[in-house]
């Protein structure tokens, strides 16, 4: 049994990364649904907490049937990161997760994300800090390292275990890496094959299968895997990988209407969650993926990426639904 604190996940738990704009209520129920054992909140700025930023404070807003949940902050001050874990921690999260990962510019090179791989130092005491700070379980999301003469996770994962975390997520690559290239996964097998290290190390980078999540359990050791960009328009990904675990058998593919019930879902309740026009404005970057593969969907999707009218919206997927339907239907 996988255990972070006293929250238990199970024996190999599949997690869903946080994104910025994706890994929202709406989403991360879906994901939920679809077997997700584990979510967590889009990054959260610190600083953003600390000067009551109302858009900042929406994304503290979590639910009940989203737990276990974590919600994950980033920052670079150890005062604006102290004041905001009390901001957190009043919202009752099972889990305070820190960010040390992030490479985007904007917050890397702020000393803040993956900027703090190039402190490691400041990075310890901002960590031992929000331990001591809070009774929730404290855990950290971060890189191999800044690139790859800097590789440092090896002392990164001893020395902010002994400050108190009590699990550690990799994305197995550097902060240069951004997200192209191949993820090094070797890199965690070394971690986990570290005498001193007892915390559960969650993977995370290039999982887009189930055949992929197996073979780098069984190669790398990790204690499970966590899932960022291959579920964004696809949450079956948790349920296909868990199935191909227990069965060694790959489930089919959702169906058109799985499809459609599953946008139809996620439009409606970012529209009940953030209003009419961010609503229908951050939904665009799902439906590619969403309807990934069907033949001559352009024209469709062209229109679900323009129309700014839920209720036309609503009619698209409609249409999307009877026409792939009844095209599924003649090839069955």
């Amino acid at each position: 049994m996988v255990k972070i604190g006293n929250v238990e996940l199970g024996e190999f738990p599949l997690l869903l990364a946080p994104m910025e704009d994706v890994s929202d209520p709406p989403f991360r129920k879906l994901c939920k649904e679809q077997g997700a054992d584990m979510v967590y909140t889009e990054f959260i700025s610190a600083d953003g907490l600390v000067h009551e930023a109302k858009n900042t404070f929406q994304k503290l807003e979590i639910f009940d049937y989203e737990r276990p949940i974590g919600i994950q902050y980033f920052g670079g001050q150890l005062e604006s990161m102290l004041e905001a874990a009390e901001i957190i921690e009043a919202k009752n999260p099972d889990v305070i997760d820190i960010n040390f990962g992030c490479p985007v510019a904007k917050v890397a090179c702020r000393m803040a994300g993956a900027g703090l791989l190039r402190d490691v130092p400041l990075m310890v005491k901002l960590t031992e800090a929000v331990v001591k700070s809070t009774k929730r379980p404290v855990t950290v999301k971060t890189r191999l390292g800044w690139d790859d003469a800097t590789i440092n996770i090896l002392e990164v994962s001893e020395r902010l275990q002994d400050v108190g975390i009590q699990a550690l997520s990799i994305h197995a690559r550097t902060r240069s890496q951004m997200y192209k290239g191949e993820a090094n996964w070797s890199w965690l097998a070394k971690v986990k094959e570290n005498p001193r290290i007892h915390i559960p190390i969650f993977g995370n980078g290039d999982v887009d299968s189930p055949q992929k999540a197996l073979d780098y359990r069984n190669r790398f050791g990790v204690d499970g895997i966590m899932i960022g960009r291959a579920s964004i328009g696809y949450p079956w990904i948790f349920r296909e990988i868990k199935h191909y675990f227990s069965t060694g058998e790959t489930l089919p593919p959702p169906t058109v209407e799985e499809r459609v019930r599953a946008a139809r879902q996620h439009l409606r309740d970012s529209l009940d969650w953030k209003g009419t026009k961010l609503g229908v404005l951050e939904m665009r970057r799902h439906y590619a993926p969403y309807f990934r593969d069907l033949p001559n969907i352009k024209p469709y999707r062209a229109r679900l990426v323009t129309e700014m009218q839920p209720e036309t919206l609503f009619a698209i997927l409609e249409e999307i639904e009877a026409e792939y339907s009844a095209m599924e239907m003649a090839l069955a």
